[in-house]
């Protein structure tokens, strides 16, 4: 598997590993868009999923991504499709947590934006190294705040398109379930789960020096 070190460009129909990811994503994709619960809501988490594939497909000559990478965009989606899919405050797996956790609120939300910072910084990571020149240090900190600003926008978005769309369906894209403070623990999340990512990224890169 590459890693955003040893990746080099190749075309597409080559690349095995990224096609096996593009056929079980479009499964997955396919079983979340067969009879979700809410339709709208599917229809309006899925609209920044086709932004992201859109902006892979049209950059891909330009910017091949390690296999490494693509997983971990590719694990990211399926959870958001899971979400999109069952409606994330009655996703299955946030309530079987909810006794762990002492619960009574479905948490999948929260494990989803935790797992937007933590396995899409380094994507992040690479394409600042290898196209915008970033050193070690920086490379390091700045996925961290652009997924903090990333969050941040993201709330925005959801606030103004639950402000135009039907009420149930604006609530349902929410997913507030309640909380006056949803957004900002959702940011809180994402930035942690950044930091994690990045923590380790640079442990490893330690070791991987040490070595040598």
């Amino acid at each position: 598997m590459t890693t955003g070190s040893t990746a080099e460009s190749a075309p597409l129909r080559s690349n095995r590993f990224l096609l096996v990811l593009s056929v079980l994503f479009s499964l997955v994709w396919i079983w979340s868009a067969v009879r979700p619960e809410i339709p709208e809501d599917w229809f309006l988490e899925n609209l920044l999923v086709f932004v992201l594939i859109g902006l892979l497909v049209s950059t891909y000559r330009w910017l091949r991504l390690s296999d490494l990478s693509y997983l971990l965009i590719f694990i990211f989606l399926s959870m958001h499709e899971a979400g999109a899919h069952y409606q994330y405050s009655a996703v299955p797996l946030g309530d079987w947590i909810k006794p762990l956790l002492h619960a009574t609120r479905n948490h999948y939300d929260r494990l989803v934006h935790f797992s937007f910072g933590l396995l899409l910084a380094y994507p992040q990571r690479e394409v600042l190294m290898r196209k915008a020149g970033v050193k070690r240090l920086w490379a390091n900190v700045l996925p961290v705040l652009t997924t903090l600003a990333f969050g941040a926008l993201y709330e925005i978005i959801e606030a103004v398109v639950a402000a135009l769309v039907d009420a149930v369906d604006g609530q349902a894209f929410l997913g507030s379930q309640g909380d006056p403070w949803d957004s900002q623990q959702d940011m809180f999340m994402g930035f942690l789960g950044s930091c994690v990512a990045m923590i380790l990224v640079a442990l490893s890169g330690k070791r991987l020096r040490e070595a040598i």
